[in-house]
């Protein structure tokens, strides 16, 4: 079978990806890999919205590295707005980042969604994040083990401390 290698832990199949890329506009004959990298981002949003709309449980997070490049909190809002632009509402886009999370990992009777008697790490925002996901940009509090923090504070404390130096 005839793969074509996408970043350094995919390996597809020609025929399926040109079958995943033509929605995009691209050719299904015209499969290069100028034209595959040039691309990609809209075949990952199109299969990614494909795979959830066929049932799939899709799950988002940041991926925190240890130097630096990936920031939790910055880094969660911008894949919130992301799946927005994939084509999720906002509600989806949530959803996707806490319910399904939780539920992944078996631990949704705890975690996961806001409910009398479940542990919650929250933060509060300007906005309705449900109605306009780039809300989530305007944290005004977080709430860290039953402990509201000023997000401003948060930020100040940190300031030259994180990110890629």
């Amino acid at each position: 079978m005839l793969t074509r290698s996408i970043g350094r832990y995919l390996s597809w199949p020609i025929d399926r990806l040109a079958a995943l890329l033509a929605p995009t506009g691209i050719p299904p004959n015209v499969i290069t890999w100028s034209a595959l990298v040039a691309n990609l981002w809209a075949a990952v949003l199109f299969a990614a919205g494909r795979f959830a709309a066929a049932g799939g449980m899709l799950l988002a997070g940041c991926d925190p590295t240890g130097y630096g490049a990936v920031l939790p909190g910055f880094g969660d809002q911008r894949n919130l707005e992301l799946l927005v632009e994939a084509g999720f509402t906002p509600a989806e886009a949530i959803q996707i980042y806490t319910e399904n999370g939780a539920k992944y990992l078996g631990r949704e009777n705890r975690v996961g969604t806001i409910a009398a008697g479940k542990q919650a790490d929250l933060v509060v925002v300007a906005g309705d994040p449900a109605k306009d996901i780039s809300a989530v940009e305007h944290v005004e509090t977080v709430f860290k083990n039953g402990v509201g923090f000023d997000s401003q504070k948060l930020i100040a404390s940190v300031q030259g401390m994180v990110g890629i130096r």
